[in-house]
């Protein structure tokens, strides 16, 4: 447990430490928490660069939140599912719950053909990203407010006067 907080501890000395307007660094973690709710393994990490970089936001911040979004591993069965059921309602018609899953007779090798990505990786997909753009909507308005509070501190303990940064502020130096 010791070295999971510590990993944790890093990971967010690492995201204070990172200089950029506080709207390109909330961003940057906003797009990390919105990949690490999707489906995709193997690809969150480089979509949220792809995304952050698309974006003019900060890809440090992203890439250290979808990296931070990795507790939720012991959780994954769990939220997939729930992802899968969110998925499933929306695009079925009438609008019902998915059947039981049974996995007895599902071979390895039939996971990757189109007929299962119709039927289990599109809801899924959907799911993730109905799931994955509140909580993103919620880290990058709190970061944006801790950043540009913490901003204004350290102003005014230089003695200058605080400046009120606009969400959509430009910062070259991201």
């Amino acid at each position: 447990m010791k070295r999971f907080t510590a990993y944790l501890g890093s990971l967010w000395t690492r995201l204070m430490e990172l200089q950029g307007s506080p709207h390109a660094i909330a961003g940057g973690v906003a797009v990390g928490i919105f990949f690490g709710f999707t489906p995709l393994f193997g690809l969150k990490t480089l979509l949220c660069l792809a995304a952050a970089a698309m974006l003019r936001l900060n890809p440090i911040a992203a890439v250290l939140a979808v990296t931070f979004h990795d507790i939720v591993t012991p959780l994954w069965p769990v939220l997939l599912r729930l992802e899968y059921q969110i998925g499933y309602f929306i695009l079925s018609n009438p609008h019902q719950l998915p059947p039981k899953m049974e996995m007895h007779h599902l071979k390895i090798h039939e996971l990757f053909t189109w007929e299962i990505f119709a039927t289990i990786g599109l809801p899924l997909m959907l799911g993730g990203v109905i799931v994955g753009l509140p909580f993103a909507i919620v880290a990058y308005a709190g970061f944006f407010t801790f950043l540009t509070r913490r901003e204004r501190r350290k102003l005014a303990k230089a003695g200058e006067s605080a400046v009120e940064p606009t969400p959509f502020s430009h910062d070259e130096n991201r």
